[in-house]
């Protein structure tokens, strides 16, 4: 585990991260990574003097497989309450992960496509989903859901008003070499529509599903490339 700020750890699991949150109502894993990540995050929680019981809820940004994969590995090893958009939901529940993806804009985009995205997983073990949840949310911990349903139909990007605020973008853009689109959207157009309603938002630190984070005027950032 990554300390990003005090109270949010982020665990980089090859090409994906996955996020902690220590809260008033316990620790909230956010995603879960690919199948087969549920050792990486036992061993991560150890590292930091936690056990998988600690974690009370997991908040699934989005159903494909990168995110949800471990999601029955990991919900079985925590007992934790599982929260997703109702969209998305209700594919994890037939174990279904893959939605219409276009590459993003930029060469780096479509060469991560072609040779990642297009050749993802469609299918995992199904999850019951104890919580559906919609646009503006609240959810335990003090987080607030916003839906950003251009990367996918059922993605929710999470805001928590602690440290000058806290942005956890999953994959309404990405931070492999800057600030800049995703690799790939349902809907390119709600895309950048989702971004420039995020940018509205203030906060000081943003995180994302791929790449690096931002740990001071992350907001700003934003304004100037989408608002």
């Amino acid at each position: 585990m990554n300390s990003v700020v005090p109270g949010l750890y982020e665990l980089p699991l090859g090409q994906v991260n996955v996020h902690l949150l220590e809260t008033r109502d316990g620790l909230i894993l956010i995603d879960t990574g690919m199948p087969g990540n549920g050792p990486a995050i036992e061993a991560a929680l150890q590292s930091i003097d936690r056990s998988p019981a600690d974690i009370r809820h997991i908040v699934v940004t989005h159903c494909h497989w990168d995110h949800s994969g471990s999601l029955a590995e990991v919900k079985q090893l925590t007992g934790a309450s599982v929260i997703m958009h109702a969209t998305d939901a209700a594919m994890i529940r037939q174990g279904e992960t893959l939605r219409p993806l276009s590459p993003g804009p930029g060469l780096v985009n479509k060469m991560v496509y072609r040779m990642i995205i297009r050749n993802a997983r469609s299918e995992m073990e199904p999850v019951e989903i104890e919580r559906d949840v919609t646009d503006g949310e609240s959810l335990p911990g003090g987080l607030r859901a916003i839906h950003a349903p251009g990367h996918c139909a059922g993605q929710i990007v999470l805001y928590w008003p602690e440290q000058g605020g806290v942005l956890l973008a999953a994959d309404s853009c990405a931070s492999f070499f800057g600030l800049a689109m995703s690799p790939a959207y349902e809907d390119l157009e709600q895309g950048r529509r989702d971004l420039a309603r995020i940018a509205r938002e203030t906060f000081e630190v943003a995180v994302f599903g791929h790449g690096k984070p931002i740990t001071s005027g992350a907001s700003e950032r934003f304004r100037k490339k989408w608002a």
